[in-house]
């Protein structure tokens, strides 16, 4: 089946329809990577009015983490079998209400519950918001809207611990879900209005068995590894982590076999797009559980107030928001973009283990907050092209639903096991010397990414376009690619 595209020439990113484009879905997904971030500095709040000790705040932001990276695959999906711009549309309206239900949840139960929730509706967001850009915007353009896009984005998600601790000191924790339900109203606003639809040109057969596997592996699994460090290696436990584990693997050999597989195990045959992802989970394993870490050690071990710790982290959004935009032509040669910055984002995270009490902030926070943010600026442009153009056109959606949830899992991964890797064991005076070993961990994971990147980006030949010149001359960006494939 073949879906009419009224966009089929693309629309210039300098126009209004290209503006109000970026704007829309800049908007919806960093609404989503919003939530996975600024949860964090709300937590010793939400703690003193719901109860609940380390393991409670671990769910709370791992609640949503899980559905969001579980079903990022089926959200990318959807959006190719019934339009983007309706799936996005329905992921925006569902956030709106869950965050309603996040913000009057009496109980941590029910917050986690609510975040669980939350984390399904974002996976329509993320995807589609992407997928709508890169087919819509034309060619010569993508290069340029994918590099504000993701500069906004990532302002988003950065942007994150400094909102939520004016909410958190100003009004209440609850103001940090109910400021969603505007700016989701916003964004469907301009995307009924001003989006064009954009449906897959293959009708799918959506692989529900496939989603359902992953989430009930990946919740056995996380649900396990949060649990056992302060319960032990209790029955439940050890039952939640074997179904889990076989979930997950009967996951893998369903998509092996699916004729419409939810993950397209083939597309990892490019170097290219694995080593991305690669990249991907290392620097956002060590991005989410540094900086879940980072906003408990400086409330409840160095005593800021939750606006304090908010902004203690305010360089990284300042430096994302100025460079991020201007970085779309590194994706022109994206390999050492992609190893220069996870490597100097590790070196600013581990210099976050000097980040104790008696320590200033001029002296320890400033200076690795600045350099992380110059290694995360460095890095996200580059690598969000380099993923899209690894693939053919009909699995941009996968693709991108592919390397959000790559994302995602890494930091429901590291806040699920980094506490207990580094020995942290909370406590009355905060996280001990635990919060030091957790940093230096996270840094030399971030460091790691750098190595897989200069291992593998445009040493593999990525699969859109793979008979055309242009991959010779090593262009990763699909829209410089594109635009020399034209001539």
């Amino acid at each position: 089946m073949t879906v009419s595209n009224p966009t089929a020439e693309g629309i210039p990113l300098a126009s209004a329809r290209g503006r109000w484009l970026v704007a829309a879905t800049a908007l919806g997904s960093g609404i989503a990577f919003l939530d996975s971030t600024v949860v964090n500095i709300a937590l010793p709040a939400i703690r003193r009015d719901l109860g609940g000790g380390l393991t409670a705040q671990q769910w709370v932001v791992d609640g949503y983490l899980l559905t969001l990276s579980a079903l990022l695959l089926l959200g990318g999906a959807l959006g190719d079998r019934y339009g983007r711009r309706r799936i996005f549309v329905l992921g925006l309206v569902g956030f709106a209400v869950v965050s309603a239900l996040c913000g009057v949840a009496q109980s941590a139960s029910e917050l986690v519950i609510a975040r669980i929730a939350q984390g399904v509706f974002g996976a329509l967001l993320v995807p589609g918001s992407l997928a709508l850009l890169d087919a819509s915007i034309v060619p010569e353009d993508r290069g340029r809207a994918v590099g504000a896009w993701a500069g906004l984005s990532g302002v988003s998600t950065a942007l994150g611990p400094f909102v939520g601790g004016w909410f958190v000191d100003a009004v209440s924790w609850r103001l940090v879900f109910f400021i969603n339900i505007p700016l989701a109203a916003a964004a469907i606003v301009i995307a009924v209005r001003r989006l064009p639809e954009n449906a897959g040109a293959i009708a799918r057969t959506l692989d529900w068995l496939g989603a359902l596997l992953v989430t009930l592996g990946l919740s056995g699994v996380i649900y396990a590894l949060i649990e056992m460090p302060s319960a032990g290696a209790t029955s439940a436990n050890v039952a939640a982590a074997i179904t889990g584990a076989a979930c997950l693997i009967a996951f893998f050999a369903l998509e092996a076999r699916h004729p419409m597989p939810m993950l397209p195990l083939g597309i990892f045959r490019s170097a290219q797009f694995s080593g991305a992802n690669l990249t991907t989970f290392a620097v956002y394993a060590a991005l989410g559980g540094a900086f879940f870490l980072l906003a408990l050690q400086l409330q409840q071990s160095m005593g800021y107030s939750a606006l304090e710790a908010g902004a203690a982290t305010l360089p990284v959004t300042i430096i994302m928001l100025v460079l991020s935009p201007r970085m779309g032509a590194l994706a022109r040669r994206p390999r050492w973009p992609m190893t220069i910055g996870p490597i100097a984002a590790g070196i600013g995270v581990g210099l976050l283990a000097r980040v104790i009490p008696g320590r200033g902030y001029v002296d320890t926070v400033l200076p690795a907050t600045v350099v992380f943010g110059i290694g995360l600026a460095v890095t996200v442009t580059p690598l969000t092209s380099t993923v899209l153009a690894s693939v053919r056109e009909e699995q941009i959606g996968v693709a991108s639903g592919v390397n959000n949830a790559v994302a995602r899992f890494a930091g429901l991964l590291a806040v699920a096991v980094l506490p207990a890797a580094a020995g942290i064991e909370y406590g009355a005076f905060g996280l001990g010397p635990g919060f030091s070993r957790a940093m230096l961990i996270s840094g030399l994971l971030c460091i790691v990414g750098g190595g897989i990147s200069y291992v593998t980006i445009d040493r593999g030949m990525p699969v859109r376009h793979i008979a055309q010149p242009a991959v010779d001359h090593g262009c990763a960006d699909p829209a410089l690619r594109e635009a020399e494939i034209s001539k």
